[in-house]
């Protein structure tokens, strides 16, 4: 608040005060009173109107400035009632009232759909991890009956198997500190599990699964990596070359940090689609194409689970010849973040 912005606000209290004050003078004129004193009379009353201006003027200005600045430093901008001094007037305490009571019903609101979302969150994780026991079941029967009249049913439970974690992690990343521990975990046995994982589908496709130094330890959340690998390589299969395909899994250390690199020799990415390969839903080219149809999610995912972990993500690719994702690990200062989520 400055004086220009006070003195425009009060425009229409000065202009009662004026025809206050000019009423005043015609009755004093009226009533024959001399000089002298209707001087002294208008003289007090002018100084009485600009001393009473002056005190609302500084107290506002002081109220006002400070809950400005307040206001402009906080990024919960819902806050400010925390650091409000009570004001000493009407008008300051109206609004301060008024805004406690805006942020209490913005809360109580806001535990509600917590409430709700969190018990919707809840049985979502009940619900994938039922339907996930049949699945699982289905397959295991499937395991001992004849191969050849069971390959395509197996692999459409392998798909819906995928896609149901998918979910879940979709679901499990947005309350994500709930949901991840960060530890010591073997990069070998992460590995090792999601080439257990997708053994059918790999000898189905005849693709070469080739691991390589990977026997490090990394620090992060085994379940969240596994999944996040578990993902490329379906993208791997799922986009693979009908000729000599194969997968290459290697780590490499460096000073802070450990990179696993996955790379395939499949369809890769056209140079147009790369860049968005990350956006959620985002299926490209191959996914138009191809046969198998796709959610766009699973690179969407990795992206988003590595930015709440602290680790990286990236993709490099040539249309035609190969796709190279890369997954980077830091040692000691695992929250490096790159956090540009939708």
């Amino acid at each position: 608040m400055n004086e220009k912005e006070y003195i425009k606000d009060k425009s229409w209290l000065l202009v009662i005060e004026i025809i206050i004050y000019i009423i005043i003078l015609l009755i004093l004129l009226a009533f024959k009173v001399n000089k002298e004193a209707t001087i002294a009379i208008s003289l007090v009353y002018m100084i009485g109107i600009i001393i009473e201006l002056l005190i609302d003027y500084y107290i506002k200005k002081a109220f006002y400035n400070s809950f400005k600045e307040k206001l402009e430093k906080l990024d919960q901008k819902y806050l400010i009632t925390e650091l409000l001094d009570e004001p000493s007037f009407l008008e300051g305490k109206i609004l301060t009232n008024s805004l406690y009571e805006i942020d209490k019903s913005m809360i109580e609101r806001i535990n509600k759909y917590k409430s709700r979302t969190q018990d919707f969150k809840e049985y979502v994780e009940l619900w994938i991890h039922e339907v996930k026991l049949p699945v699982s079941s289905l397959i295991l029967m499937l395991h001992n009956r004849n191969p050849e009249q069971n390959k395509k049913l197996l692999e459409q439970l392998t798909r819906l198997d995928n896609y149901l974690e998918q979910i879940l992690y979709y679901v499990r990343s947005e309350n994500a500190e709930n949901d991840y521990l960060i530890k010591e975990v073997s990069l070998s046995k992460v590995i090792s599990n999601v080439a257990l994982k997708n053994k059918d589908l790999l000898l189905e496709k005849k693709i070469d699964l080739i691991v390589s130094d990977i026997s490090v330890s990394v620090l992060t959340d085994s379940k969240w990596l596994e999944f996040m690998i578990n993902q490329v390589i379906d993208n791997s299969i799922k986009y693979c070359k009908k000729q000599r395909p194969y997968i290459k899994i290697v780590s490499k250390e460096e000073n802070d940090k450990i990179s696993l690199i996955i790379y395939d020799n499949g369809l890769g990415i056209s140079t147009s689609d790369l860049p968005r390969i990350f956006e959620k839903t985002f299926t490209g080219n191959n996914g138009r194409k191809s046969s198998i149809k796709s959610t766009g999610m699973g690179l969407y995912l990795c992206k988003k689970l590595c930015n709440k972990l602290g680790h990286k993500i990236q993709v490099i690719s040539e249309e035609g010849k190969y796709t190279k994702v890369i997954i980077t690990i830091y040692k000691n200062n695992f929250y490096k973040f790159d956090d540009k989520e939708d």
